[in-house]
């Protein structure tokens, strides 16, 4: 390249920063790469266009090269190392130059380095990536909070490389602080929900109906031509046709059922506990990862406490539709934490904005998000998606569905948490009186507690034992 300087920095070569580079370069702008692995550089000189992409082990020739205000993101693992590359980067930094940070930050963390690099007249992003290494390099879901004067700066770039839908891009400034950084975190709360309402249909169909996996394909790709089309239901299909290369058979049969986590979804859980949201079907999930882990441990029980062999009436059609409505209150309870996090941390979410673009690029990408961005559209104030008169129009007819999804599992001894956990919270959210009146009662009796009344305002308490 020329004495020209580059549009856009990248710090950490793995494969997500390497594709990333490589897309942004696709699109029209020059970017350069740093990491302290020569081989990665070297990779990616390599694989790129000279005109547009270099890369270098020195952090001097990398600063050195960017155009101002510098536009530096990072894709290094969450935590200490960002900011042992934040302490780096800090005294070789301009007023006005943009840090942005593309992992799995915590959102707290976000802020602090946000108000720090603040007082130096420095900007931090914190900004959700979604879509795995295909996205990075295709185009992801991009999910950037902070500075909005400042996000001008990022914008054309995140546009061009980001997913586009309908010629729409896949990126929006979604908010204040660390909005990026919370929205994307509760993105794969949802993935979690999303994951495990798919494996439960998979366990009902394999172990409740026989079914083998070349039917199970076979219905996975119908159903990602229907209204529950997903990235995740696509996927399914894929791995359920794969043969296993190293032995017989298929290759889902050869994986170990221990499923592991890098803690957002746990995050998303604890964070939904402070902020008093309900999230069990996301709760679910993430406590189905956790036993998953006590591999040896369920072998023993299973042995102690052997499954039943009930008669059940439940269809494929049953869990499609027991499968639609489960997806559709998952993303209910995680929007509902967005809009409540968003008056707790002034973070100013457009809840249709979010839907949008996470219509393509992302993993919990699917059909049905367009029509959530619609409901978000006629009502902007909607505190819980199932309050939308015409989601409430496709959940109705879905209702029975889910309950013989649900009774199927509990009778055959097949775990459906996930499941089970979005029917009652269905059946409480739609409950005019639930019977935390007697519990109110029992708080009142053994610790004085008080409680309200129905027929007038007021606290009281009662002297039970009398």
């Amino acid at each position: 390249m020329s004495e020209a300087k580059f549009d856009f920095g990248l710090i950490g070569l793995g494969v997500m920063g390497k594709n990333f580079i490589l897309n942004v370069a696709d699109n029209g702008f020059s970017a350069i790469g740093y990491d302290l692995d020569q081989e990665k550089v070297d990779a990616l000189i390599a694989e790129g266009d000279s005109e547009r992409v270099s890369a270098t082990t020195e952090l001097s020739s990398f600063l050195d090269q960017l155009a101002l205000p510098r536009k530096i993101m990072l894709l290094v693992p969450a935590g200490k190392p960002v900011d042992a590359v934040i302490e780096s980067l800090k005294p070789h930094l301009t007023k006005g130059d943009i840090i942005i940070d593309g992992g799995n930050s915590f959102y707290t963390d976000t802020d602090r380095r946000f108000d720090y690099l603040a007082k130096e007249d420095i900007h931090f992003f914190g900004s959700g990536v979604s879509g795995g290494a295909k996205g990075s390099r295709k185009g992801p879901s991009i999910m950037p909070g902070g500075d909005k004067a400042a996000y001008e700066h990022i914008k054309p770039i995140f546009e061009a490389a980001s997913a586009k839908v309908n010629g729409e891009p896949c990126v929006a400034h979604l908010g204040n602080g660390s909005a990026g950084n919370y929205v994307k975190m509760v993105h794969n709360g949802i993935e979690y929900g999303l994951m495990q309402l798919i494996s439960e249909a998979y366990d009902l169909m394999k172990n409740s109906l026989g079914m083998s996996n070349a039917e199970m394909k076979e219905v996975f790709e119908e159903w990602n031509s229907s209204e529950l089309g997903s990235f995740l239901v696509e996927i399914t299909a894929d791995i359920l046709g794969r043969k296993d290369d190293e032995g017989d058979g298929d290759l889902v049969d050869a994986i170990l059922d221990k499923a592991k986590q890098k803690g957002t979804g746990k995050w998303t859980s604890q964070n939904s506990m402070d902020l008093g949201i309900p999230i069990p079907t996301i709760d679910a999930a993430v406590r189905m990862r956790e036993i998953s882990s006590f591999k040896n441990l369920r072998g023993e029980a299973s042995k102690l406490y052997p499954k039943t062999e009930a008669s059940v009436e439940v269809t494929v059609q049953n869990i499609k539709e027991g499968l639609y409505l489960a997806y559709i209150i998952t993303y209910a309870q995680g929007l509902q934490q967005l809009t409540e996090a968003s008056k707790e941390y002034n973070y100013e979410l457009d809840l249709e904005v979010i839907a949008k673009i996470w219509r393509g690029g992302c993993i919990i990408r699917a059909t049905f998000l367009e029509e959530i961005r619609q409901a978000y559209s006629r009502n902007s104030e909607l505190n819980n998606l199932l309050m939308d008169s015409q989601i409430a129009e496709k959940v109705n007819p879905l209702i029975e569905s889910l309950e013989k999804t649900c009774s199927a599992g509990m009778r055959q001894g097949i775990p459906v948490s996930a499941f089970a956990a979005s029917l009652n919270y269905f059946n409480a959210f739609r409950s005019d009186r639930l019977p935390l009146n007697l519990i109110q009662a029992q708080r009142d009796h053994f610790g004085s507690h008080t409680y309200e009344r129905l027929d007038k305002p007021g606290i009281f308490h009662t002297e039970w034992e009398d």
